[in-house]
């Protein structure tokens, strides 16, 4: 075999390393935004909940509800941002 020959088998067996390495880490990173979406469904149920008890009440109701339901919609957009950008 040729210097060649060896220089391409080791190639191709540190680009094989390379690629099951990214293999686990995409499926592990897959099951992790998948994790994400699922606890930030829960929030969405709730805020969804919490915004159809409130309805227009929420400006009566204080702006301790308003703050509430802004800070649970910002941490849910945040979540999408982070799953999203995992998925990019």
């Amino acid at each position: 075999m040729s210097d060649l020959d060896d220089k391409m088998e080791e190639i191709v067996a540190k680009l094989k390393t390379e690629r099951d390495e990214l293999r686990v880490q995409l499926h592990l990173l897959a099951a992790e935004a998948k994790d994400e979406w699922e606890e930030m469904e829960g929030h969405w149920e709730h805020l969804e909940s919490r915004m159809k008890r409130v309805g227009g009440a929420a400006a009566d109701a204080g702006d301790d509800v308003a703050a509430a339901g802004k800070q649970l919609a910002e941490e849910i957009g945040n979540a999408y941002k982070r799953i999203r950008k995992s998925l990019d």
